[in-house]
């Protein structure tokens, strides 16, 4: 994480497959940090390719056939991406004449309580040129970090000639042997939950323990949904001789892409133990830490490093970040589906920024679209979902599956295939019409089979064709998985827009309805909840009975917690408003006859 007392408060975080696939080649040089899906090597090649003969510089493919082919690919482009970002950021401190735009949108880009920014501003004050003024700063100057994620789940098994091959080859593991190998000095974001086998293997890689000058190459972020989960990993990694530098909060279902809901948990409370309990994180981990590290022989620190706590998730207002800041004393605040609306930082295609553009309240859906059957935050008349129907009505449901990243299911092929492939969805409804089921029944089974979409693909196009590269294989669906809070933005903007519209300096028109984060974020856990109340009625299930307690308990916790921050904190950072109490008010009400009911 860049040293945020010189650069930026909020970071970009990883959007889709491709959205986001290059953002740090546009953003990293002014600082700005953002992060790289590892899912996609293929388009990785493809992107790499293209910023080859961008540069003017050979390309070397990576065939298929090549030994640890995947892993080779993600390092070359990683590599590739670390070169064009130094080379600019590099050119922005050492050559005024051919970059003093850029530098004066480096400077103005900053937050105002940056201390940088307050060194730019007194120069300006004191009647030096801008090139005087970048003399004075330019060694102060900071790159923004290229980081990487990976879905933890998403560690596929390989095969080769029919041979499982082995753990080493599987998509997680070289996709993190991938990015260790190449030439980045930056985190790897680890989401969707805990995978042992992948944690373990990270004792392997160098690159993530300290060196003797306590140096790390490489550093771990944790995305968790609540405090428990943060302890439980995080001390599975120390007791490793690894060290989490970051637990990056993400609100369960208040977000872009796969949902993670925490039993009615919300982000202001989590945040709340996150800040009382955050030394208790640096001292249960140290020991533990400093101890595997001897063991190994390796440098160990005489203190701990420290730990970085961020949040993201529905964030959409210059207050609503500010509040984050100061009030949990977090080290930075995620600014994800807003950046959609930022061309100039993202690939998106126009078709697709104008349905963002054009799109209501009640477009924005949680879907059960992912063929990972988990939930996922969708937009209704995305082209992918419209290519997917017209397979339907053509009698011939499901994708061709080029690219396999998400194939996990076993019901017919020793090899697994993936729940959205049209190979799966044939053998599938075969099945199905066996079973002499009512009209009724049948219908709903035939969607919940044909529902699933192939996103590993349809994440990735927009990037191909933003930069007009082939697409015919992937063809040319889009998916996007906007969060809920995009619903409120329909303005293309500038990154300097954006920017302003983060730190308060201009705010971007916002449709008028939009609810305060937190309570956008009870709201889409209340539809949840209701939601597994429906699937309860069905089943009786006593573990379902259980788990809707809970989570009812949970929700009227939380509503607790958010009545006296809203009545005792709220007012010095959003002023008084009335209607956040009415809108509780509301809540409660709802939550008591939720109550009745289960």
């Amino acid at each position: 994480m860049a040293n945020q007392q010189f650069g930026h408060s909020f970071h970009i975080p990883v959007m889709g497959i491709g959205y986001s696939i290059d953002t740090a080649v546009k953003v990293a040089p002014f600082g700005i940090s953002s992060v790289i899906s590892l899912v996609d090597d293929l388009l990785f090649e493809k992107m790499r390719e293209f910023y080859c003969q961008q540069m003017n510089i050979p390309f070397n493919p990576i065939a298929k056939k090549e030994e640890d082919f995947r892993a080779k690919r993600i390092t070359a482009y990683l590599d590739l991406i670390n070169d064009v970002v130094t080379e600019k950021f590099e050119s922005l401190k050492h050559d005024f004449s051919t970059q003093k735009n850029n530098i004066k949108k480096y400077f103005d880009l900053l937050p105002e309580n940056s201390i940088l920014k307050q060194s730019y501003l007194k120069l300006e004050s004191a009647g030096l040129s801008l090139q005087e003024i970048w003399q004075n700063l330019k060694d102060k100057l900071v790159m923004g970090n290229i980081d990487v994620n990976i879905m933890t789940k998403l560690d596929k098994e390989n095969f080769k000639n029919g041979q499982k091959l082995p753990v080493y080859y599987n998509d997680a593991h070289s996709a993190l042997r991938g990015f260790a190998k190449s030439k980045l000095r930056s985190s790897i974001v680890l989401s969707a939950g805990m995978n042992r086998r992948l944690y373990t293997y990270f004792e392997e890689l160098d690159d993530f323990f300290p060196d003797e000058t306590g140096v790390m190459k490489k550093k771990i972020t944790l995305k968790v949904t609540d405090f428990r989960s943060a302890m439980i990993q995080g001390k599975f990694f120390a007791q490793k001789g690894l060290w989490v530098s970051e637990f990056r909060v993400e609100s369960g279902l208040n977000c872009g892409g796969h949902t993670f809901p925490s039993d009615g948990i919300l982000m202001g409370p989590i945040l709340q133990d996150f800040k009382e309990r955050r030394q208790e994180l640096v001292e249960m981990f140290f020991k533990a830490y400093r101890e595997a590290l001897l063991k190994k022989g390796k440098p160990a620190p005489e203190e701990p490093f420290p730990i970085h706590i961020t949040a993201q998730g529905g964030v959409g207002t210059h207050e609503e970040h500010a509040f984050l800041m100061d009030y949990y004393g977090l080290d930075s605040v995620g600014w994800g589906s807003p950046f959609l609306m930022v061309p100039e930082v993202v690939n998106i295609d126009r078709g697709t920024l104008d349905l963002l553009k054009n799109a209501k309240e009640e477009d924005y859906y949680l879907s059960d679209i992912s063929p990972l059957g988990v939930k996922f935050n969708s937009i209704k008349g995305n082209t992918k979902d419209l290519e997917r129907q017209e397979w339907i009505n053509k009698g011939t449901p499901g994708s061709p599956c080029p690219k396999q990243y998400l194939v996990s299911n076993t019901e017919f092929s020793e090899e697994p295939i993936c729940v959205a492939s049209r190979q799966y969805q044939k053998r599938k409804i075969k099945e199905l019409n066996t079973k002499n089921l009512s009209k009724e029944a049948y219908q709903k089974q035939f969607e919940k089979i044909t529902e699933k979409s192939c996103i590993c693909v349809g994440l990735g196009t927009a990037a191909l064709m933003v930069n007009k590269l082939d697409y015919s294989t992937e063809g040319p669906g889009v998916s996007i998985c906007p969060g809920p809070n995009l619903a409120y933005y329909s303005k293309e903007l500038s990154l300097q827009q954006m920017v302003d519209h983060i730190y308060g300096r201009k705010c971007v028109e916002i449709k008028p309805n939009r609810p305060n984060f937190f309570l956008k974020e009870l709201s889409v856990n209340f539809n949840h909840l209701k939601e597994k109340i429906e699937k309860f009625k069905e089943s009786k299930n006593a573990a379902d009975e259980k788990s809707l307690k809970n989570f009812y308990q949970n929700l009227h916790k939380n509503l607790d917690y958010y009545k006296t921050l809203f009545e005792t904190v709220f007012p010095s950072y959003f002023g008084e408003n009335i209607s956040l109490a009415k809108d509780l008010e509301k809540y409660y009400q709802e939550l008591n006859v939720i109550g009745e009911v289960i």
